[in-house]
């Protein structure tokens, strides 16, 4: 349905100050590397688990979180970034991907079930 008044008056024209803020953050949240040209934006805890908030990552490296993690794992770690860090394949992952550019792609391994 369309609205009936607008958002401004007529004489309000929409101040884009918020510009700043809609950068994307300089690095990723798993492996904290800077961003390349494709940016990712990850439910850490899973849409289907009631998760909202997002975090900018690369797409090998969420990837490798949901080669290494179900969403029921991915639920209970949350936000908590040492948590994943703390499995070994991940951790083994950030060591390999560290070196490498920022925009590296690769496959990587299916989920171990």
């Amino acid at each position: 349905m369309a609205r009936k008044y607008s958002r401004h008056s007529a004489d309000e024209t929409p101040t884009h100050e918020d510009d700043a803020e809609a950068t994307p953050p300089a690095s990723c949240w798993l492996c904290c590397r800077p961003l390349g040209k494709t940016t990712v934006w990850h439910h850490p805890v899973p849409k289907s688990r009631g998760g909202r908030d997002v975090v900018p990552m690369h797409p090998i490296c969420q990837q490798a979180l949901m080669a290494n993690f179900s969403n029921a794992e991915l639920q209970r770690h949350a936000l908590d970034v040492d948590a994943l860090l703390a499995n070994p394949d991940v951790s083994k992952f950030v060591a390999w991907v560290a070196k490498k550019d920022p925009d590296f792609t690769a496959t990587t391994a299916k989920k171990k079930r």
